[in-house]
C-alpha cells in the first residue's frame, strides 16, 4: 500500500513538472518535427509527447507545392495544450507573425525600412502585410501627393517606414510617403549637383501661378518667373504656357543648399536690347501699344521685348495733374517720340505730348505781343486773374495790369469766375509755359496821353469827390486822377476847407508831381497862388515904387483879365 502511494506521488510530481514545462511553451514559438502528413494537415511533434495539427496552406508556397516532408523541422506557435492527452493547438501564421514582430522591432529601433504588400482597404487607409504582421497605412501616407487609384500599388512588394509600434495592442503604423520623400530628396540632391548655371535642359510645366510656372526637370522642380519667360511683358504665365507642356529652359541660378532652381526661357532668345540706341534714335517718332498704366505713367511696347515709359509729365502739354488712365487706355495704339535711351538700365523714355505742337508755341505764332484775345476767367488768386485761352492754355493778368489808376487789389474784386474778358498779349514764354496778359492795356496809358503836362504846368481840375483830407480830382481833358491835400487847397489856412468845393466844380491848380515811373500826379492850388504872386511881384513891383502887395496883385489880375 505504501508503494502504491509512493508511485502515485511520483506520477503527480511528474505530471506537475510536465504541465509546468508546458506552461513555459504556451504562447510562444517553438520548434517541432513533422511526424505525419494527413491530406492537407501536418502532424507536428513539439516535444514532451505533445502533438498538434497545422493546415499545410499556412506554410505558404512550401506547403502548397509539397516541399515539406515527414522529418522536417518547422517553427510553430503553441497556443495551448488542450488536455492531458497532450494534444496542442498550433499555428504557423501566428509563428510567422511573432517572428515578424521581432524583426520589425529591430528595424523600427534602427530606423530601417521594411518590405510589405498593401492587401486591403480599410477606413482611413489600407492594411499592409509585413511578412505575417499586419500594419496600418494611413491614406495620407500613401504618396507625396494624393493618389486617386491605389489598385496598381496593391499586392506589390515595396518598402515602408515604420512610424509607430505597440505590441500590447498589436498596432503597427507604416508610411510609404516617407520612403518616397527620402528617395526623392536623394534624387533631388544628385540632380541639383548635376545642374550647372547656363545649362539648357528640357522640362514639363507642372504648375502655373500668378508669378510664374513650376517646371519638372525630372525629379526636381525649377521656378520659371513670369519676367523670365519672354523679353516682352507677360501679364500672366498662362498666356504662353500650359500645364503638361514640354519646354526648353536655361538654368539661371542653382542653390545647392536649398535646392532652389531659377529658370529662364527668354535667355534662349536674342536680347532685343542689344544695339538699341541705333534702332531707336533720339527725337525719332514711333508707334506702339500701351501695355500697362500706372500712377506715374504708361508703358508702351515698341516691339516684342522692348517697352518704353511715357512719364506722366510727358503725356500732355496742358493736363498736369491728371491720371495717365484718363489720357490713354490699355491696348491703345499711340504715336510717341524717343526722349532718352539707356541700354545699361534697359530703359527708354518716351514722350506723347511731343507728337503734338507745343500749344504755347502755337499761341505765340497766332497771337504776337499786343494782339487782343478773349477768354473766360478760370481762377482768381492773390496776384491776379487766370484766363482760359485758345489751345487749352491759360494766361495770367497780374494785379498791376488790371487798371491804370486804381489798385489791382480793388479792381480784381469786380471780376468773378466764368466772366468773359478781353485782354492784350504782353509776353509769351514758351519754355516756362507762361502767357502774360493785360487788361488795362486795352486802353491808352493816361500818362502817355497827357500830352504837354509836366511838373510846373497849370491844369484845370474837376472835383470828383470831397473828403475830409482833401479832394479827389480828375485833370480835365485827360484820364489822369490826382488827390489835392487839404494843405494844398489854399495859401491861407482859413481857406483850406474841402467843403467849400462841390463835386463837378472846376478850378486851376499847379502840377507839383508828374512821375511816369511811380505813376503819381500831384496838383496844388496853393502852389499856383504862390507862383502867381512871385510872377506879379517880378512884373509889376519894384524896390523904389512904393507899391503895396495889394496894388501889385490888383494890377496883375487886371492884366490877366485883359488877356
Amino acid at each position: 500500500m505504501e508503494n502504491m502511494n509512493a508511485a502515485a506521488e511520483d506520477f503527480a510530481a511528474l505530471l506537475e513538472e510536465s504541465f509546468a514545462t508546458t506552461d513555459l511553451f504556451e504562447g510562444s514559438v517553438v520548434k517541432g518535427t513533422i511526424v505525419a502528413i494527413e491530406k492537407d494537415l501536418a502532424v507536428i511533434d513539439v516535444g514532451l509527447k505533445v502533438e498538434g495539427r497545422v493546415p499545410m496552406k499556412e506554410f505558404g508556397a512550401k506547403g502548397r507545392d509539397g516541399e515539406l516532408k515527414v522529418g522536417d523541422t518547422v517553427e510553430v506557435y503553441l497556443e495551448r495544450v488542450e488536455n492531458a492527452m497532450g494534444e496542442a493547438v498550433l499555428s504557423r501564421d501566428k509563428a510567422r507573425r511573432e517572428e515578424s514582430w521581432v524583426r520589425l522591432e529591430v528595424a523600427f529601433e534602427a530606423g530601417e525600412k521594411v518590405t510589405g504588400q498593401i492587401f486591403n482597404q480599410v477606413k482611413g487607409g489600407f492594411t499592409v502585410d509585413l511578412d505575417g504582421a499586419v500594419a496600418f497605412l494611413p491614406r495620407s501616407q500613401v504618396d507625396i501627393r494624393p493618389v486617386r487609384d491605389v489598385a496598381p500599388l496593391m499586392h506589390t512588394p515595396q518598402p515602408f517606414q515604420i512610424l509607430k509600434m505597440d505590441k500590447r495592442r498589436g498596432n503597427i503604423v507604416v508610411s510609404r510617403r516617407t520612403v518616397l520623400e527620402e528617395t526623392r530628396a536623394e534624387q533631388r540632391s544628385e540632380l541639383v549637383q548635376s545642374l550647372e548655371e547656363g545649362q539648357t535642359v528640357e522640362g514639363v510645366v507642372k504648375n502655373i501661378t500668378d508669378y510664374g510656372a513650376f517646371v519638372d526637370l525630372g525629379g526636381i522642380d525649377g521656378l520659371l518667373h513670369v519676367t523670365a519667360i519672354a523679353w516682352r511683358r507677360i501679364n500672366h504665365p498662362s498666356e504662353v504656357l500650359t500645364i503638361g507642356e514640354t519646354v526648353k529652359v536655361q538654368i539661371v541660378r542653382v542653390n545647392q543648399e536649398t535646392h532652389r532652381i531659377s529658370l529662364g526661357m527668354k535667355q534662349l532668345e536674342v536680347d532685343p536690347w542689344e544695339s538699341i540706341e541705333a534702332k531707336y534714335p533720339l527725337n525719332a517718332k514711333f508707334s506702339g501699344r500701351v501695355t500697362n498704366i500706372t500712377d506715374y505713367g504708361a508703358f508702351v511696347e515698341l516691339e516684342p521685348g522692348i517697352e518704353g515709359l511715357i512719364h506722366v509729365s510727358e503725356m500732355s502739354w496742358t493736363k498736369k495733374n491728371v491720371h495717365p488712365g484718363k489720357i490713354v487706355s490699355t491696348s491703345q495704339e499711340v504715336e510717341v517720340v524717343v526722349l532718352e535711351v539707356d541700354s545699361s538700365k534697359r530703359r527708354i523714355s518716351l514722350g506723347l505730348k511731343q507728337t503734338l505742337q507745343n500749344p504755347w508755341e502755337a499761341f505765340a505764332e497766332r497771337y504776337p505781343v499786343n494782339a487782343e484775345v478773349e477768354g473766360e476767367v478760370k481762377n482768381k488768386t492773390e496776384f491776379g486773374l487766370f484766363i482760359g485761352l485758345e489751345g487749352d492754355v491759360d494766361g495770367m493778368v497780374h494785379l498791376s495790369d488790371l487798371d491804370w489808376n486804381r489798385p489791382g487789389e480793388e479792381v480784381i474784386e469786380e471780376y468773378k469766375k466764368g466772366d468773359m474778358v478781353k485782354a492784350v498779349v504782353l509776353d509769351v514764354d514758351v519754355e516756362k509755359e507762361r502767357i502774360s496778359l493785360g487788361i488795362k492795356q486795352l486802353g491808352s496809358d493816361p500818362f502817355e496821353a497827357a500830352g504837354d503836362i509836366r511838373k510846373g504846368a497849370i491844369v484845370k481840375c474837376e472835383v470828383a469827390e470831397v473828403k475830409d483830407g482833401g479832394l479827389e480830382v480828375k485833370i480835365v481833358d485827360t484820364d489822369l486822377a490826382a488827390f489835392v491835400r487839404r494843405a494844398d487847397l489854399a495859401r491861407e489856412r482859413d481857406e483850406q476847407d474841402p467843403t467849400r468845393f462841390n463835386v463837378g466844380e472846376v478850378f486851376d491848380a499847379r502840377v507839383t508831381q508828374f512821375d511816369k515811373k511811380t505813376r503819381r500826379v500831384g496838383v496844388s492850388i496853393k502852389a499856383l497862388e504862390i507862383a502867381e504872386e512871385k510872377e506879379a511881384v517880378a512884373q509889376y513891383g519894384s524896390s523904389d515904387a512904393g507899391s503895396s502887395l495889394g496894388d501889385i496883385l490888383a494890377a496883375a489880375m487886371k492884366a490877366r483879365g485883359e488877356d
